[in-house]
């Protein structure tokens, strides 16, 4: 049976139906992940040739070229009108197999997100840098483009920013602001990185500090005098340090603690959780942040490399807008927002969300009328009894 349909049209079904991405594979139907879950379209499955007509369908001669060439390839793609993707473009067996993640063309704004407020206090700092961390999917190109954007409505500043691909095409209200794209504008992130300090920005954003030499020029650009955003793949703010620490060779990590101590303002490490029973108009997931404020206390910790040390400087950092994931995990589960398995799910400390949780009489209705019976005792009961 002959294809029917295009591209184009797998796209607006994404869009339509409200979800995050899209794969194309051979042997399979197009798949969409909706709310976290991948969902099976009902078209037929896909032959390799007509993988390869779909994916191609997308790319200009330079782009299939590369692909031929590398066998990997991101890039971005939109439809005037309906929305932009991501685009990665793979082989699979020894064909061609695509993910093609949706994005809004619209730049969503600190409350859409409900974002706390010391979010908005971390856009407005002058310097410094401020990572956005969190698993593949999380959000965090999200909530930077949301920050970026509170910067461009608000202080004429030149915002440069680095990215693979572009996602959110952002229009100079009162800021200048240049996009530069891996494989399109710069070579890499670290040559646009060393560009960038003789082109006079204010801000920058690094949409993936991936090795050495990125994350040195994002903290020298920090301790320089710049506001620098950028983003890792890790789950938690003592992760995150451990992470950037560990990327140098053993004699030059005690000179990135200090440098780091003095350089980094805050950590978001994020994650999203599947909402329960979402209302019409609710997004079908739900935040959840982690954030640390770097104080001095905490300054000292990651100088010193105490990072194990953080978390109980967040648990009591509330005075300074700091909070757990766990607390928040807590509190969203109370509220009855999620259901207290996908709150286990999403922590990699069930014995303090137990904790934080507590024997409380008071949120049970909440759980009851959000449909999880089940109390944290009878959960962790069964879970110790396998």
């Amino acid at each position: 049976m002959v294809m029917d349909y295009i591209i184009e049209d797998l796209m607006e079904e994404v869009v339509e139906r409200k979800g995050s991405d899209l794969h194309i594979s051979a042997g399979l139907p197009p798949y969409i992940r909706i709310n976290g879950h991948l969902t099976r379209t009902d078209r037929d499955p896909l032959t390799p040739e007509e993988c390869q007509r779909l994916i191609f369908a997308m790319l200009n001669n330079n782009q299939r070229k590369a692909l031929e060439q590398n066998w990997e390839l991101d890039c971005s793609y939109g439809v005037k009108g309906l929305a932009r993707f991501r685009v990665n473009v793979y082989k699979d067996r020894g064909t061609y197999a695509a993910c093609l993640r949706a994005l809004s063309s619209k730049i969503p704004d600190m409350d859409d997100l409900n974002l706390p407020p010391i979010v908005r206090e971390l856009s407005e700092k002058p310097r410094g840098l401020v990572l956005v961390t969190g698993p593949t999917g999380s959000g965090k190109t999200t909530t930077l483009a949301a920050m970026i954007q509170t910067i461009n409505k608000t202080r004429a500043e030149h915002i440069l920013t680095v990215e693979d691909p572009i996602e959110f095409v952002y229009e100079s209200v009162k800021s200048v602001i240049h996009q530069r794209q891996v494989g399109e504008d710069t070579k890499t992130f670290a040559n646009a990185l060393k560009a960038a300090l003789r082109e006079d920005p204010d801000v920058i954003l690094v949409g993936e500090m991936r090795d050495l030499e990125t994350i040195q020029l994002a903290v020298s650009a920090a301790e320089t005098g710049h506001l620098v955003f950028g983003t890792l793949h890790t789950s938690s703010a003592s992760q995150t340090v451990d992470r950037m620490v560990d990327v140098f060779p053993p004699e030059q990590q005690g000179q990135i603690r200090v440098q780091l101590s003095n350089s980094l303002v805050a950590v978001l490490s994020q994650t999203l959780v599947p909402r329960h029973n979402p209302q019409p108009g609710q997004f079908g997931r739900v935040m959840a942040q982690e954030i640390m404020v770097v104080t001095p206390a905490i300054s000292n910790l990651i100088r010193e490399g105490k990072t194990a040390q953080m978390y109980g400087f967040i648990q009591t950092g509330g005075k300074e807008s700091m909070q757990t994931l766990e607390s928040v995990l807590a509190k969203l589960y109370m509220d009855g927002d999620i259901t207290f398995v996908a709150a286990m799910s999403k922590t990699s400390r069930p014995e303090e969300l137990l904790r934080v949780v507590g024997p409380n009489p008071a949120p049970v209705m909440k759980r009851k009328a959000a449909g999880d019976l089940r109390s944290p005792d009878m959960i962790k009961s069964r879970s110790i009894s396998g």
